[in-house]
């Protein structure tokens, strides 16, 4: 169990494996004697694992570099410059999105209240885009179909999951549309509008290319994922926009920081989009919602929650889905989705599942839960298919990607960063 000596409750990564560290390696990487890593520890600042048979505690090492890239942020440029990147000191000024000890917030308005509020996902976009929420609810225009959604359909093998198929039509869109190249930002928004509502159509499409017609005829984003899946539970849409307005944004995470080295080599909208795409495929970015499904099937039932996640503990595996490295207090983004998850229906035996791992969880002293069990949940109480979480996720997100694309345009600088050479024997490969 990954735990701090402090009073503080630690945190466990949400998009990477744990990686541990001895008291001596922990120490010589920080560059401290072992009292001043224990102080560490006593502050919360490093999170430590008891090794099982002995008296000794393993740490973090993802705690250990972030505390030494803070560390080397006050030494100069080049010691900032070979850790920031790592969880580590800003590297990029955005106006869009601030994430703190207070909370998260989308152009200085807490992304909690828009959702909880019932500001729909089409005004928060607006809001990252421009930076205004609009006076009156955003309707953006139904988009035509470049191609016949039957065409890629066909192509698609049946268990496709939604993220993959949204890997696969952004491109498709991106050839049929020949005017995407240096467009102004006012038409650049539109594109973006009609690229979004693509989005929430094409996750349907392993279900047939009907449903992707008609998802696209819908009023909202929320309500185009609703039709795709063929939820029939009235609240959906409002459920699931919600879940897009927590997931809209989270300053440079890796999908986000994909998509704005690509916008600033001058790639257009759908090449930035179709990269933060590949980035977020990974198992340690958008993985993690995956990985908290397969657990799920692993206990199977609400009775053996907690069995599954002493064994889990015991053999020194993770639990994903719980503890955010930006969030030490728990993430905020989590108890919107989870109330309402918990509420619209609680008896299915899947929703009981996650809340009883989340119980278990916190009865052994873990952190509390991520946004990504809260995505899980909530497909859970719908019925959402397998992949689902990960597709509200990235179609949340895309409106993220796009802001920082647009960001990134008005900035205009070439993201260009230097290689600090070591030898190679010092270079970490492990």
């Amino acid at each position: 169990m990954v735990k701090s000596k402090g009073g503080r409750s630690p945190s466990r990564l949400d998009d990477r494996h744990e990686e541990l560290l001895s008291a001596a390696e922990a120490s010589t990487l920080l560059g401290v004697k072992r009292a001043t890593l224990y102080t560490y520890v006593s502050r919360g600042l490093v999170r430590c694992v008891p090794e099982r048979g002995t008296k000794e505690n393993r740490y973090v090492r993802a705690d250990v570099e972030r505390l030494k890239a803070r560390h080397d942020a006050r030494a100069g440029h080049a010691a900032v410059a070979s850790g920031a990147l790592r969880w580590g000191e800003p590297v990029i000024d955005s106006s869009v999105t601030r994430v703190g000890a207070e909370g998260l917030a989308y152009r200085g308005h807490s992304a909690v209240e828009l959702a909880v509020s019932g500001r729909s996902f089409e005004e928060v976009s607006e809001l990252l885009w421009t930076g205004e929420l609009p006076a009156s609810p955003a309707r953006w225009p139904v988009p035509e179909l470049p191609f016949p959604p039957s065409t890629l359909v066909g192509l698609l093998p049946r268990d496709a999951p939604p993220l993959a198929v949204l890997s696969t039509v952004v491109p498709l869109l991106g050839v049929a549309d020949a005017v995407r190249f240096a467009a102004p930002p006012e038409q650049e928004r539109l594109r973006a509008q009609r690229l979004l509502r693509h989005l929430g159509a094409w996750v349907g499409a392993a279900h047939g290319a009907g449903r992707v017609t008609h998802a696209l005829k819908e009023p909202t984003v929320a309500a185009s994922l609703a039709q795709a899946w063929g939820v029939a539970a009235k609240r959906a849409p409002e459920l699931l926009d919600r879940a897009l307005v927590l997931c809209a944004d989270h300053e440079l995470n890796v999908s986000t920081f994909a998509a704005r080295v690509t916008a600033s080599s001058g790639a257009d909208l759908y090449a930035c989009v179709s990269a933060a795409l590949a980035a977020l495929s990974g198992p340690r970015h958008g993985g993690a919602c995956d990985r908290i499904e397969a657990l799920m099937q692993e206990v199977g039932r609400p009775e053996r929650a907690a069995t599954v996640v002493r064994e889990r503990l015991r053999r020194g595996e993770s639990v994903p889905g719980f503890g955010h490295t930006l969030y030490p207090d728990g993430d905020p983004r989590t108890p919107p989705l989870l109330e309402v998850a918990w509420a619209v229906r609680p008896e299915p035996v899947a929703v009981r599942v996650v809340r009883a791992v989340a119980e278990a969880m916190r009865e052994a002293g873990h952190p509390p839960p991520t946004v990504d069990l809260g995505l899980v949940a909530l497909a859970s109480a719908l019925g959402l298919p397998p992949g689902a979480a990960t597709a509200v996720f990235a179609v949340g997100r895309a409106a993220g990607w796009v802001a920082h694309v647009l960001e990134q345009r008005e900035q205009g600088h070439l993201l260009r960063p230097r290689a600090r050479y070591v030898e190679p024997s010092t270079v970490r490969t492990g």
